[in-house]
């Protein structure tokens, strides 16, 4: 099943937080908290939920259907990241999120490599046109 990225994110904040309580971390080296902040995980949660749902509703999807619900989550985080300076997905954070963009498409029974080759994409690629993060 496809991990999301904000429990990675979340994991990533405990861990540190764990380490600084332990002195293995020094406060001032640690900066998972400031780069994931809650209210960033919600927003990013919910627009997950959002392209779960919509990924769930498509029956059979066409193409059309498939791109309409990609082209949605990525328009919402690319939201997301607007709100939070442009800065909300790094290079790693807009990795995981392609990724499990990808693989929950995988798991819904679609063939996302022969979906992305009939439009002249890789399978990395589909988020391409709408992805400002």
């Amino acid at each position: 099943m496809a991990v999301r990225p904000t429990t990675v994110w979340r994991a990533s904040v405990a861990e540190e937080a764990r380490l600084v309580a332990a002195g293995e971390r020094d406060p001032a080296d640690a900066y998972a908290a400031e780069l994931f902040p809650e209210p960033m995980l919600l927003s990013t949660d919910d627009v997950l939920s959002r392209f779960e749902t919509d990924l769930g509703a498509l029956s059979a999807p066409s193409d059309e259907e498939l791109f309409a619900v990609v082209r949605r989550v990525v328009l919402a985080l690319n939201h997301v990241n607007e709100e939070y300076g442009e800065a909300a997905y790094e290079t790693d954070e807009r990795e995981l999120l392609c990724q499990y963009i990808e693989e929950s498409i995988a798991e819904a029974g679609i063939d996302l490599d022969a979906f992305a080759a009939r439009h002249g994409l890789t399978r990395h690629e589909i988020t391409d046109e709408w992805r400002e993060w």
